[in-house]
């Protein structure tokens, strides 16, 4: 039980504390003035803690704005971000963490505006791709339909409608065959067939092409059998080809290698063309890009997506070697699988 003469001290020292008794003109006894004593050292002590939680409450107050202000510049960023603007950056400054993360926001913020930019290429290259050819044939369709025109150039421009259906018809069937790859996680209906045969079949298809161009074809090819999907297989050395035809001088060379590097298989064409700069080699794996801005080398952007989709899902890796005026090698490396 606690006593009534503390509990009296407890009252006079808050008395004391709240300043509405002056007790400095009276004398205790001392067994009273040791119990105010202590009260009043209580007192203090009390006093003391309250202004430490009241300084320690204004700076956590200001600490929390000062940590929190990186945080609601980022929260302001991402809504900027969502609403389309990705030029939006973020200064990397205070906590290690918080210097971090801005870092990655922004990495964020340039990867979004670089698949803005390719989305919107796409489009507009896509939208060319299917528009010319079909212009095209309206065009010559109506001369026809007038009916004032020699047989010679109705002879002409029937040939330029069937030209141009067939390159709609090309076009439709890549670009089919292009999202059933995309969609596609495993290679199935494998079979063992030679490599090298195949790459010489391909070389064949496409004779009408580099005749014109008066090219020379130069292949060293060692017999490898591979497993793996035929169809798809041929369609990467038949874009592979038709790319470097359709992009080497007049009367240049072509040289095309095949060989075994321990459990691979390396595959590499070389053409004497025009070559590429850096930015050219970064998309030209992209839909409908064209390094030929000028779109005067018949072609839809296509084969070298596909190439590359194949050889991703035969998890091999294709590589490019080429600058501006020196040519282009392309380099596949498969990896080979054994047939159970």
């Amino acid at each position: 039980m606690i006593s009534a003469s503390f509990l009296s001290m407890t009252a006079i020292a808050i008395i004391d504390f709240l300043g509405l008794i002056d007790f400095r003109g009276v004398e205790p006894s001392p067994e009273f003035r040791t119990n105010l004593n202590f009260l009043f050292v209580l007192r203090n002590a009390f006093g003391l803690a309250i202004l430490s939680c009241m300084f320690g409450g204004v700076l956590s107050i200001l600490l929390s704005k000062r940590t929190l202000r990186p945080i609601r510049k980022l929260i302001s960023a991402t809504g900027r971000i969502a609403k389309g603007d990705f030029d939006t950056k973020v200064e990397p400054h205070g906590i290690k963490e918080l210097e971090e993360l801005s870092i990655s926001f922004n990495k964020m913020a340039e990867e979004l505006a670089s698949i803005e930019t390719l989305r919107s290429d796409f489009i507009n290259n896509f939208s060319h791709e299917f528009k010319t050819p079909i212009v095209s044939i309206r065009g010559f369709a109506k001369l026809l339909k007038d009916g004032n025109i020699t047989e010679d150039e109705k002879q002409e421009y029937l040939e330029i409608i069937i030209s141009e259906s067939e390159r709609l018809s090309t076009l439709s069937a890549r670009i089919l065959q292009l999202s059933k790859l995309e969609s596609t996680q495993i290679i199935s209906e494998k079979t063992e067939f030679k490599i090298d045969e195949q790459i010489r079949r391909a070389i064949l298809l496409t004779e009408p092409k580099w005749q014109e161009k008066q090219l020379d074809i130069n292949i060293e090819a060692d017999e490898i059998i591979f497993y793996g999907n035929e169809n798809l297989t041929h369609q990467v050395w038949l874009n592979l080809i038709d790319n470097a035809i359709k992009f080497s001088e007049l009367k240049g060379e072509i040289y095309i290698q095949l060989n075994r590097i321990g459990n691979n298989i390396r595959f590499s064409i070389r053409d004497n063309g025009s070559g590429m700069d850096d930015k050219v080699k970064k998309h030209v794996f992209d839909k409908f890009y064209q390094g030929d801005e000028s779109h005067c080398h018949i072609g839809n952007g296509l084969g070298l997506s596909i190439v590359k989709r194949i050889i991703n899902l035969y998890n091999g890796t294709i590589n490019i070697d080429s600058s501006c005026g020196h040519g282009s090698t392309f380099t596949v490396i498969l990896p080979e699988e054994k047939a159970f």
